[in-house]
């Protein structure tokens, strides 16, 4: 059987990241049967949402994977289509203070300067789901040492998934590369 993986970045970072380039180059070498697509998500919200649902094909076996907002769009999706899903430090419903990133923001990566609206959190809040389907096809990748997200938190929200806790790290998930054998064995579960 063949997967699509759909790999989403997280918030004002790119396609270019390390993790993204760590798991493009990952799956490649290491996967058969297994294509991956890592997009430069859109930094205006209802841009980037309408990027996403153009490039999946319900009919594909797909696979969501995210980092931190791309996380919580992997959530929406493999929702959405009962999908496997693989969470690197997500954030997670009710994107508790993202309104400090209301008004002019920039991409790190890019530089790109983009604004967030008020609109714009309701709309991301409204991809929540309102229950997590089939919890048994998540993989939460957490480290407790994440600055931006509680990782207490987003145990008791993906309740009954397979969670994996580094003690220590960081919000931009620094034990990544030691998780890609566990995330290969996840994926052919």
């Amino acid at each position: 059987m063949s997967f699509t993986i759909h790999y989403y970045h997280g918030f004002k970072s790119s396609g270019d990241s390390t993790k993204a380039k760590a798991i493009e180059s990952f799956i490649t070498q290491n996967t058969k049967n297994i294509d991956i697509n890592i997009l430069d998500i859109k930094d205006d919200i209802s841009d980037a949402i309408e990027q996403m649902n153009s490039v999946i094909n319900s009919e594909d076996n797909n696979i969501f994977m995210g980092s931190s907002l791309g996380g919580y769009y992997a959530t929406h999706f493999a929702n959405k289509y009962n999908a496997k899903s693989i969470m690197i430090n997500p954030a997670i419903h009710p994107l508790e203070n993202f309104e400090v990133y209301l008004g002019e923001n920039e991409n790190y990566d890019t530089g790109n300067k983009f604004n967030i609206t008020k609109d714009d959190i309701k709309l991301l809040r409204s991809l929540a789901p309102k229950k997590i389907k089939n919890p048994h096809k998540i993989l939460v990748l957490l480290e407790s040492g994440d600055e931006i997200l509680d990782y207490k938190m987003t145990i008791s929200y993906f309740r009954g998934a397979n969670i994996d806790i580094f003690l220590g790290g960081d919000h931009s998930y620094s034990s990544f590369e030691l998780k890609l054998e566990k995330i290969k064995k996840f994926i052919n579960s």
